[in-house]
């Protein structure tokens, strides 16, 4: 994956996080550091906090430097690190919020059980009914966000760890009036590891929608 990003043409830099795993990912990229130089970077995290708490950390290590697009992307090549051009794209062009979206147009999912594809397809689509967003991939994890986004909140409101999270970020958007904009992906079952979705993840996921339609979004505005 670092190989892969280090080589496209728009001269991406590159974080990775790791929040602490056995697997010896820490050692490959300091590594790695010093073929790309400043181009790589890792935030190493001790404590195991979910997917979002590990998201908004590079978040903010992004903002406090200057970074005018952050990305998120799995690192399992289940995103095709080449569409990051077309997101970067699409914010350029005006998208506050570029969403790499799996059902934009119809189904592009690659490899996936049918039961994962139905739970996704059907998340979304409770999303939008309870919401009111026309996103039609609102649990997709693979975006480009501005600054100017960011910039807007205050980050330590974010409530979700799990896949909730991103529902939680394209909300916020929506309501404050910023503009998303889908990108069509093909995305690929991962190539290695496993999914580390659960049944808490779900109910988060489920109970969290209902939660932020009623308690709505201007508590998350920097005063």
């Amino acid at each position: 994956m670092v190989h892969t990003v280090m080589a496209l043409p728009s001269n991406f830099d590159l974080l990775v996080v790791d929040d602490g795993s056995p697997d010896g990912t820490a050692q490959v990229v300091e590594g790695l550091k010093s073929v790309y130089q400043d181009r790589l970077h890792i935030l190493n995290r001790t404590k195991k906090e979910g997917l979002g708490k590990a998201y908004l950390a590079a978040f903010e290590w992004g903002l406090s430097r200057d970074y005018e697009f952050l990305f998120e992307m799995d690192c399992d090549f289940s995103h095709n690190p080449a569409d990051l051009e077309r997101l970067l794209l699409a914010a350029q062009e005006g998208a506050h919020i570029a969403i790499g979206s799996r059902y934009v147009t119809g189904v592009n999912v690659v490899n996936w059980p049918m039961g994962r594809v139905m739970l996704s397809y059907y998340a979304s689509a409770y999303v939008r009914t309870i919401t009111g967003m026309s996103v039609r991939d609102a649990t997709a994890g693979f975006v480009c966000y501005r600054r100017e986004f960011f910039q807007a909140l205050n980050l330590d409101k974010i409530r979700f760890k799990g896949y909730a999270f991103q529902i939680e970020m394209k909300y916020i958007a929506f309501r404050l009036g910023f503009t998303l904009k889908e990108v069509p992906i093909i995305f690929t079952d991962r190539q290695e590891g496993t999914s580390k979705i659960s049944k808490k993840i779900i109910k988060e996921a489920i109970w969290g929608v209902i939660s932020l339609r009623l308690t709505g979004v201007k508590r998350y505005l920097k005063k």
